[in-house]
């Protein structure tokens, strides 16, 4: 049976200003914050919020090819300029979404060092490895399915053919 752990909103902003924290520690300062569509669009408008870094957004979640690719090109073209971007989702589960996303900003020839990654929660049994992260998990202990702020309105069933999409991640 699927456990679902509800992110209240208060924790959820606790996650974004550690992740805010991080930031601004490191010696390595982002231009831009990519919020990766969809789970981490919001943590981006929040994020960019407490840092007062300006927020872009890739669309990954929908499949549309045409849709997702194309900005991805677009910003590997302003790491040749120089920039700096820190791409931002909600969880780094599986690691596909990061692997899609290294792999396309790789092929579009994005400038190594240029680009970093940033989740709410992390699995450190994850295929890809974040660069920051506000907590982390193990998948192979921890098999609950996160509910963040943002999910909480959507119906019960949707929630639930969510995480049966994909079996292994709690089971």
């Amino acid at each position: 049976m699927t456990v679902f752990a509800d992110i209240t909103h208060e924790e959820f902003v606790a996650t974004v200003r550690a992740l805010a924290l991080q930031l601004a520690d490191d010696a390595w300062k982002p231009d831009f914050i990519i919020g990766i569509g969809r789970g981490g669009l919001s943590p981006a408008v929040y994020l960019s919020h407490a840092t007062g870094l300006p927020m872009l957004s890739v669309d990954y979640s929908s499949q549309v090819k045409d849709f997702a690719d194309e900005p991805l090109v677009k910003l590997a073209r302003r790491t040749q300029a120089g920039e700096r971007l820190l791409f931002l989702d909600d969880i780094n589960d599986s690691g596909r979404t990061i692997a899609h996303l290294r792999g396309a900003l790789r092929t579009a020839e994005a400038m190594p060092g240029s680009i970093r990654f940033a989740t709410l929660i992390d699995n450190v049994s994850s295929a890809e490895q974040v660069d920051y992260r506000a907590r982390t998990i193990d998948r192979r202990v921890n098999k609950d399915w996160f509910v963040f702020p943002w999910e909480a309105v959507a119906p019960a069933q949707s929630l639930v053919e969510d995480a049966a999409a994909v079996p292994e991640r709690i089971a």
